[in-house]
C-alpha cells in the first residue's frame, strides 16, 4: 500500500513515512490544569482504593457486593474532591510538563 495514498489520514501516513505525526499544539493553560487534575484525581482514586482493601464491610450495614460498589464510587467522588481542592500537587506538575512540552522547549 502507498503510504502517500488519499485513503490514509495525514497522521497515517505521516507514521508509515517515519515522520512524527502532525499534532494540533495549544497552550492554553485551563485545559492543561483541567487534563492535570483529571490525571491526579485518577491516581489519588487508585491509591484510596489501595488504601481501602484490608478495610472490612460493617455487617450493621448490611455489607456485601453493593457496599463494595458504592464504596468505589464513594472513593472516586473523594478523590475528585481532592485532586480539586489541590490534592498533592500532581495536577502542577503535570500541567507544567504539558504546556513545556507543546511550546517544544
Amino acid at each position: 500500500m502507498d503510504p502517500s495514498s488519499p485513503s490514509l489520514p495525514p497522521a497515517a501516513s505521516a507514521s508509515i513515512n517515519g515522520t512524527a505525526p502532525a499534532t494540533a499544539a495549544t497552550t492554553d493553560p485551563a485545559a492543561a490544569h483541567k487534563t492535570g487534575e483529571d490525571f491526579e484525581a485518577f491516581f489519588l482514586s487508585q491509591v484510596f482504593e489501595n488504601m481501602f482493601t484490608g478495610v472490612g464491610t460493617d455487617s450493621l450495614f448490611g455489607g456485601g457486593n453493593a457496599e463494595s460498589v458504592y464504596r468505589s464510587l464513594l472513593l472516586q467522588q473523594y478523590s475528585k474532591v481532592a485532586a480539586k481542592a489541590g490534592g498533592v500537587g500532581i495536577a502542577d506538575a503535570v500541567q507544567r510538563e504539558i504546556l513545556r512540552a507543546q511550546e517544544g522547549t
